[in-house]
């Protein structure tokens, strides 16, 4: 691999770095302390800084004359889960964890920052864009709203997460479609209390709600062309608080994903007609209320061969998959790429024993790539900026 010397040279800081920022886990839109430090070393390397889009975003600029400008970015927020590892730096705050690698995003992007500032041997101007809020609270759409390209003009934006599974070393895109759709949904099924021995004098939400369920895992099977991903999910059931008593309502909770918009708009109009028709067919009633929704990551085939050239230069082209796989997981970077050029990517965060999956309370950040990541940053940076049109 070839880590620029500099930014090996920062290993053992952007280590502190990140380890500090993972045992003092932040939740959406109330990352102050992470916000603070990122402001704070941003001044220290003489960017411009500015602070409190979306309420607790950071973004830090750094211009070199006239020329093409370039968005990088990082998310910041942690999850609200209660985090299973036991060493030095895991989370201090019960009920938080950085269990996606937001800690180490953060870490590669400040350190690239800090080089680049301390190397300006480029002409144009780079945004270092540190997003609150990405877990299902839509932080890149706040930020937008707030004016973020407005503010902060890029002709072209690009993200970059962390993903288990794949080794050390390499990197994984694709042109197209990367990441789902996801619109997240609650249920709320409305039926007539009454004793559970004397249950027709009621309408039992539990009986519609079991029906509802099967039928909504039906949608995609039977409405959707099989060569189409797509997935409906319930994932939440709450209601009843007794043995003997059928509850008045039944609560349900789930998310749609795909990565094709028409499919996304006819599943979002079948769990309406699947939950308001059973419901209605049963005596209940039933409602649909979609809470919250991401549009599916699409990465420009411009923007997808610059990045898989410049992590070729950097880790060699038999490392870099660039016609990787979709996902169905959710990324709200999807709104910038529905406004701006660009592309997504993945770093691997490693494979084999110990390397789990994300959203899993013993999950950590692999700290061996935060100078690989940051590296990354500043060649894409770089290349970006003398060849915008690419």
């Amino acid at each position: 691999m070839r880590v620029i010397p500099e930014i090996e040279a920062y290993r053992e800081d952007l280590t502190a770095l990140r380890r500090d920022i993972h045992a003092h886990p932040e939740l959406a839109y109330q990352e102050e302390r992470t916000s603070r430090l990122v402001a704070e070393r941003l001044e220290r390397w003489g960017l411009t800084v500015h602070r409190g889009l979306a309420a607790t975003g950071v973004v830090g600029t750094l211009a070199r004359g006239d020329g093409p400008m370039v968005g990088l970015r990082a998310d910041m927020d942690a999850l609200a889960m209660d985090e299973a590892n036991t060493f030095a730096h895991r989370s201090r705050h019960e009920g938080r964890m950085h269990a996606c690698g937001h800690d180490g995003h953060t870490a590669m992007l400040l350190g690239a920052a800090r080089y680049l500032a301390e190397h300006p041997e480029f002409t144009g101007t780079i945004q270092f864009i540190f997003q609150p809020a990405e877990e299902a609270a839509g932080g890149a759409k706040v930020m937008m709203e707030h004016g973020l390209f407005e503010l902060f003009p890029v002709d072209a934006v690009f993200g970059m997460h962390n993903w288990p599974g794949i080794p050390v070393g390499h990197f994984a895109m694709r042109s197209g479609p990367m990441m789902a759709s996801l619109d997240c949904f609650d249920i709320e099924i409305e039926g007539r209390g009454t004793h559970g021995a004397l249950p027709h004098h009621g309408v039992d939400p539990v009986m519609v709600s079991a029906q509802v369920i099967s039928a909504l895992q039906s949608i995609v099977s039977r409405g959707v062309d099989p060569l189409q991903p797509a997935v409906v999910s319930v994932t939440k059931v709450h209601g009843g608080d007794a043995h003997n008593i059928i509850p008045e309502q039944i609560e349900l909770g789930g998310g749609i994903r795909c990565f094709d918009p028409g499919i996304r708009d006819f599943l979002k109009t079948r769990v309406r007609e699947v939950v308001e028709g059973i419901c209605s067919s049963l005596g209940a009633r039933g409602r649909v209320e979609f809470i919250s929704g991401y549009p599916a990551v699409i990465n420009r085939p411009e923007e997808i061969e610059l990045a898989s050239r410049v992590a070729a230069e950097i880790v060699g082209g038999e490392n870099v998959e660039a016609d990787a796989e979709p996902i169905m997981g959710s990324e709200d970077f999807a709104y910038m790429l529905e406004e701006k050029p660009g592309c997504y990517i993945f770093i691997g965060n490693g494979s084999g024993e110990g390397a789990c999956m994300v959203h899993n309370p013993s999950y950590d950040f692999n700290d061996t790539i935060l100078t690989l990541g940051a590296t990354y940053w500043v060649r894409l940076a770089q290349t970006f900026l003398r060849q915008p049109s690419a």
